[in-house]
């Protein structure tokens, strides 16, 4: 029996009045469907990557090739989830909304980092959401490769959330928080929300 999809009622974590098409940094976090746990086990506070979990690396590399405005900075693939910083390099790209009004997003871990009631969704026509999109497209189009010639797990619907979440990274301080947080990700697996067992009805969401 397949779970009803969580696409009604859903409280949106995009920024409405950001220009997403300003050159930046982003936080980027991207969960699989349902939390399952398809990309490799962590191991002695180690990731552990099975083919799927190295299918995601090699996709999320990609990104800089396909786009010449996008270069990728640290990354992790956990069991059932993606963290990663994104870095935009044009200010302006063609086919992107423009947005005028200043936003606050509070960092990973602060004690009022929650999504912010009444933000909407990322178009299609938006530029960061496009690179997402793609990435996403790819890497499950291999996953089902993978599921029909390896006899891989079958994920139920989609292999990623239809969401992510996202945050805008300001300055130097929090770029090298954010990598620290990437890099220590393995350590505190087993307080992760992201955790099996834990939230597993729940979207993409902040990272605590």
């Amino acid at each position: 029996m397949k779970c009803k999809p969580d696409i009604y009622h859903r409280q949106s974590i995009r920024l409405q009045w950001y220009d997403y098409a300003r050159a930046g940094a982003y936080f980027i976090t991207i969960c699989i469907q349902d939390r399952v746990c398809l990309f490799g086990d962590i191991i002695d506070g180690k990731m552990v990557l099975n083919d799927a979990g190295q299918l995601v690396i090699k996709w999320w590399k990609k990104l800089q090739d396909k786009y010449d405005a996008v270069e990728i900075d640290e990354y992790v693939v956990m069991p059932n989830h993606f963290h990663g910083i994104v870095i935009t390099t044009n200010d302006t790209i063609v086919g992107a909304i423009p947005c005028n009004r200043p936003h606050e997003n509070p960092m990973p871990g602060e004690p009022d980092e929650k999504p912010i009631p009444g933000e909407n969704m990322v178009s299609p026509l938006r530029v960061l959401g496009q690179y997402i999109s793609w990435f996403k497209r790819m890497s499950t189009n291999e996953y089902i490769r993978g599921v029909k010639q390896n006899d891989w797990p079958r994920f139920n619907g989609k292999l990623w959330q239809r969401n992510y979440w996202e945050h805008i990274i300001r300055n130097e301080h929090e770029l090298n928080r954010i990598r620290q947080y990437i890099i220590d990700n393995p350590l505190k697996w087993e307080t992760d929300r992201d955790y099996p067992g834990r939230n597993m009805g729940a979207v993409c969401e902040s990272p605590e």
